[in-house]
């Protein structure tokens, strides 16, 4: 077995027995980091400005603005459709996590293109919407009423994931093509992702790969970093972090003209201080940084969400290893179908949060002036 599946096996055993939280239990979460909020809020003139004038917002600087703060505000009742949605927007959301996508897989991580297709036309059956999560991060994403939020993430920037034939188009059986398929024969079903790049870049040359990443970016698909060579940086020094993260970022730029928003932690280990991951000067600052698994991710306006810290799941059946049996997508899709109180339903308006009164509690507060309850 190659020595980066073994990291990642103990890494993934390491999270089980450090703890995870099962289907159902109610443990705390902490806060969301103090510090996050308040770049969010700082940056969001500049970052709106910047989008306003088509230009690309420095690294840090929100895309979106944010929200206002009003936390004596009265919260004002929910709309008649929102109430037929039975909206819940402080529900989870789940983040699956893939990697390799392959037609027989090979290792144990690998999907094959069957398995992709069938969990694809599995959400598209249940009332799933992709978004990116750059737009998950950023806490404006416009999902139909009645409909629920799913962020569909792929790791190594592999071949399979994404290359173009020679008339422009997805080539068959990567992860873009049935992804896009699955949204033909499913009308109303987003075909977004977000790619999460080392340096193989879906084994393109550069010149190749910036016009793959153009047609990315044209078609609504967004583009994250993941260090170029995917070391697990909890063993390495400040400078050796900025280098992963910052030598991808520069080529990400140099081919793309864009900085990315997200990042997502190569086995889902973290540094000895998480800030080297968060940002290095002008060089990168992300939004959100993703973990490796094995839970859904609280919603963006709940207030124990932490957009340092921000949960994905691994797409799985329920097999036995890394107890995929209670962790991996099968089970969490299952179990979230079975409580639809505790997943994200949407309320159809992307400038309202909608919630039962029940979750009041949750709610962040500079998010109340957003809020709408029942």
């Amino acid at each position: 077995m190659p020595l980066l599946h073994k990291i990642a096996g103990v890494v993934i055993v390491c999270a089980v027995v450090a703890g995870l939280v099962l289907p159902g239990d109610r443990r705390e979460r902490e806060r969301r980091d103090a510090a996050g909020r308040a770049a969010s809020a700082s940056g969001a003139a500049a970052g709106a400005r910047a989008a306003k004038a088509g230009q690309t917002p420095a690294p840090g600087t929100p895309a979106s603005g944010a929200p206002s703060v009003a936390a004596t505000a009265p919260i004002l009742a929910a709309a008649p459709a929102a109430v037929a949605a039975e909206a819940n927007e402080l529900g989870q959301v789940p983040v699956l996590m893939y990697h390799r996508i392959l037609k027989k897989a090979e290792l144990s991580l690998d999907r094959t293109t069957k398995e992709l297709y069938d969990e694809l036309t599995g959400l598209a059956k249940d009332g799933y919407y992709p978004i990116t999560a750059a737009e998950f991060v950023g806490a404006r994403f416009d999902v139909p009423a009645g409909r629920h939020p799913v962020v569909l993430t792929f790791d190594d920037s592999t071949p399979g994931h994404f290359a173009l034939d020679a008339q422009g188009n997805p080539a068959p059986d990567t992860a873009v093509a049935i992804l896009m398929q699955v949204a033909r024969e499913n009308p109303g079903f987003r075909p977004v992702a977000t790619f999460y790049l080392n340096k193989d870049l879906f084994g393109m040359q550069d010149a190749q790969a910036a016009a793959g990443l153009k047609w990315l970016a044209q078609h609504g698909f967004e583009i994250g970093n993941h260090t170029v060579s995917h070391p697990n940086l909890s063993g390495m020094s400040e400078k050796q972090v900025h280098k992963e993260i910052g030598d991808m970022e520069d080529r990400i730029v140099r081919l793309t003209g864009a900085h990315t928003t997200t990042f997502a932690y190569p086995f889902g280990a973290v540094p000895r201080k998480k800030a080297w991951a968060e940002k290095q000067g002008d060089r990168y600052a992300f939004q959100g940084l993703f973990l490796a698994g094995w839970k859904p991710a609280l919603s963006p306006f709940d207030d124990g969400f932490d957009r340092w810290n921000i949960d994905r799941v691994r797409s799985e059946g329920k097999i036995k290893e890394n107890d995929c049996t209670r962790y991996c997508s099968t089970a969490w899709l299952e179990y979230l179908d079975k409580n639809p109180d505790e997943r994200y339903t949407s309320d159809g308006d992307p400038n309202t949060v909608t919630f039962p009164k029940a979750a009041e509690d949750r709610l962040a507060k500079e998010y109340r002036a957003r809020a709408r309850m029942y």
